[in-house]
């Protein structure tokens, strides 16, 4: 199962309703293929009267053996419902890498 699938079956544990998983390794200086750099979207009720730094380290917890091996970075954008809804269901942009990227 590739790292991506593995983040995506477990975050399935915070139920969410909208769940984007997107691997940017192609976008930083590291070889092609890789499966380190990641940009994670999920929307879930459970955030509901949350802190952000709250909901990151629920995300933190469960993919604690990622972040302990392959993956060198996490953009997290967690959201309840509702902020979600008042966001206009828009995935936040990553900035551009200095690293570089592969073409």
């Amino acid at each position: 199962m590739s790292i991506q699938s593995t983040i995506e079956h477990k975050l399935q544990a915070l139920e969410p309703t909208y769940l984007s998983v997107e691997n940017e390794s192609h976008k930083h200086n590291v070889p092609a293929n890789s499966e380190t750099h990641f940009k994670v979207t999920l929307v879930s009720p459970r955030f509901a009267g949350m802190m952000p730094v709250k909901r990151h380290q629920q995300i933190y917890a469960l993919l604690a053996d990622e972040l302990a091996g392959p993956v060198h970075a996490l953009a997290l954008h967690p959201y309840t419902p509702e902020e979600w809804q008042a966001r206009g269901e828009a995935r936040p942009d990553s900035p551009d890498c200095r690293g570089g990227g592969h073409s």
